[in-house]
């Protein structure tokens, strides 16, 4: 989950191509994956609304079976975005408010709480402008979530104590410093004002009312799926983060279904979305302050050689690698995946895979004779 160097990378690339016809995109991921380390590549392309092509290719674990097009996949902190939309959900419902400070949203964490967190906002913390840093610095005991057996709500706040504690390293709402620990004191946030799990809220409030079945946070790989990868072997459990931490990012979901969320934050601009009004859906996609970072999202003005607007992220806990790349005014984009980290180099192949598959720009159509 450490992207903010992607992000901005995404977002800057290149200038506007324009091409007669888009390229094949099963020869592209095959050409891709023998350019990889990783075991299997796929990618969605979404086209004028609608979902183009899903393409996949390769193993779903080393001397496994070839992936299939309904697999599940980790995209890591790409499902931030997903968090921001859940948050949105309950603060047009008045469960929550954009406006109020962290202290009143999680008052038990105040006696813990240095003071230049006290009156952060869910804008602040969704959008990495808290001053918060990335994770906990005390590893040792950020690995005993491994074992803790609390239920996943109680992990969280014991986890937000040490993490609210810790010195700041920037002011807030200054220039973004990315933080996993801002998306989890908002989903904490969203626990203590519905009574209701993080897990439970997502199934409620965005994946069911989509139709979204295959996306779950849980870690434990089935036989029949795809594992990540990470120095050259399938990756156990302690290679990837602890449950508590999956409102940062680390749903597994088909690229299908992904794509029915980011379908739906695109049309969401036009008045056409399922989850919000047409003003938060402009929120969560508008950056905050002087900043590229809105809720969950990166924005540029152009991305992977396509003027935008565009909306990008990109996700990896280091087993897995994901990227996305929208563009809401023509309702296209891109979504790629690898079950590999960027230790066996999916960022190095994936990024030229997008930029290659991203919808094309149409020639004018020849003048009538």
């Amino acid at each position: 989950m450490k992207l903010v160097t992607v992000i901005a990378s995404l977002v800057l690339l290149g200038a506007t191509p324009v091409f007669a016809q888009a390229p094949d995109p099963t020869g592209a991921v095959a050409e891709a994956l023998q350019a990889s380390k990783t075991p299997a590549i796929g990618v969605a392309v979404i086209r004028d609304g609608a979902v183009d092509t899903v393409t996949v290719e390769g193993v779903r674990r080393l001397g496994g079976a070839p992936v299939q097009a309904a697999d599940r996949w980790n995209i890591g902190s790409d499902a931030k975005a997903m968090t921001a939309t859940m948050i949105a959900r309950l603060v047009e419902r008045g469960a929550l408010s954009w406006d109020t400070p962290l202290e009143g949203l999680l008052p038990e964490l105040v006696a813990d709480m240095r003071p230049e967190y006290r009156d952060v906002t869910l804008l602040e913390l969704l959008s990495h402008r808290a001053g918060l840093p990335e994770n906990i610095s005390d590893m040792t005991f950020f690995a005993t979530f491994y074992e803790d057996q609390r239920p996943l709500p109680q992990q969280r706040l014991a986890y937000l104590r040490r993490a609210v504690a810790e010195a700041p390293v920037g002011p807030a709402r200054g220039e973004p410093s990315y933080s996993n620990t801002g998306l989890l004191l908002a989903a904490a946030a969203a626990e203590r004002a519905t009574g209701k799990a993080f897990e439970t809220l997502m199934q409620e409030e965005v994946f069911a009312p989509l139709g979204i079945t295959s996306a779950t946070y849980d870690q434990a790989v089935g036989a029949e799926e795809p594992s990540g990868h990470v120095d050259d072997r399938v990756a156990v459990r302690a290679d990837a983060n602890p449950q508590m931490m999956m409102p940062a990012g680390g749903v597994r979901i088909s690229l299908a279904d992904w794509a029915r969320f980011c379908l739906d934050q695109m049309k969401g601009e036009r008045g056409e979305g399922v989850l919000l009004k047409a003003g938060t859906y402009k929120l969560l996609h508008t950056p905050q302050g002087d900043t590229r970072s809105a809720l969950g999202w990166g924005v540029g003005p152009k991305a992977l050689g396509r003027a935008g607007p565009a909306l990008s992220h990109a996700g990896s806990d280091g087993n897995w690698y994901a990227i996305v790349v929208l563009y809401p005014g023509s309702l296209g984009g891109v979504l790629a995946v690898a079950n590999a980290g960027e230790g066996m180099q999916a960022d190095k192949v994936l990024m030229p895979l997008a930029r290659t598959l991203v919808p094309l720009v149409a020639p004018p159509a020849p003048a009538d004779p």
